[in-house]
């Protein structure tokens, strides 16, 4: 039996009682037609996968960090077990070659990479929907990242927009890129997506974070902006990973 959407509130309910632990999979290989070459990714389910259906999917890039320096599915567990979100899968793409982890692949695919986005289209997005319970509905699809991978979902903000109605960006990129991005934005027509953007200490681009936030506000958007007093560091971006998921995926009260 699957349970539907108006049914979370019950099975939240109930997972929370039993402080069910989600499934992470082992590497799973892909190899792309697009970008002529191969890359892996790692998949988190939550428990009792088997009884729900149309669930929202945020894929992470900087897959692998995600997971060792911010414990990303320890946040999922917890938040879904308090019943602060609704049960999410999560799709941690590693940016590195899969057969030498020593190339990092990240300065060739986070630049608004046309090829890249055009791989999450044609072929991530698919195989992922055709293996796991998600909702295709593009108001359920999240895209984040930290650093050039915040930059990333920004440039998936303006040229995927199609396919992800959220992006997070944790500390995107350097100051002269957020200002770039700020000038795109402002320049773009008003898109739909909803966005969290989040920023540290001075050392972390503070200043030109609160310049793209104001952009984003005034162009129209709905942001959900936050600061620390970390640097450019996994102190700045662990402690908020359960607030960009409640942003995208608060659960019903």
């Amino acid at each position: 039996m699957k349970i539907s959407l108006k049914l979370l509130p019950l099975y939240l309910m109930l997972i929370s009682t039993a402080h069910a632990h989600g499934l992470l999979s082992d590497n799973i290989r892909i190899e792309s037609k697009v970008l002529s070459y191969a890359l892996q990714y790692r998949v988190y389910t939550p428990s009792n996968i088997k009884m729900l259906s149309e669930l929202p999917t945020i894929y992470v890039t900087d897959g692998q960090w995600y997971l060792d320096q911010g414990k990303m599915v320890e946040v999922l567990d917890s938040e879904i077990a308090a019943g602060r979100i609704k049960p999410v899968i999560a799709v941690f793409l590693d940016n590195r070659n899969p057969d030498q982890l020593t190339e990092n692949r990240r300065n060739k695919q986070f630049f608004c990479n046309n090829d890249f986005v055009a791989f999450f289209k044609q072929e991530l997005l698919p195989t992922i929907d055709s293996a796991y319970p998600t909702s295709k509905k593009r108001k359920d699809k999240v895209i984040q990242g930290f650093s050039y991978g915040g930059y990333n979902a920004a440039c998936f903000g303006l040229m995927a927009h199609q396919s992800f109605a959220g992006i997070i960006m944790h500390s995107p990129a350097d100051g002269d890129m957020v200002n770039e991005m700020s000038i795109r934005y402002e320049q773009s027509p008003l898109l739909p997506i909803k966005i969290f953007l989040s920023h540290g200490n001075a050392s972390d681009n503070r200043s030109q974070g609160r310049e793209f936030r104001d952009t984003l506000i005034k162009k129209g958007y709905q942001v959900n902006y936050q600061e620390v007093d970390f640097g450019h560091q996994w102190q700045n971006w662990q402690p908020l990973l359960d607030d960009g998921l409640q942003t995208f995926f608060a659960a019903a009260k």
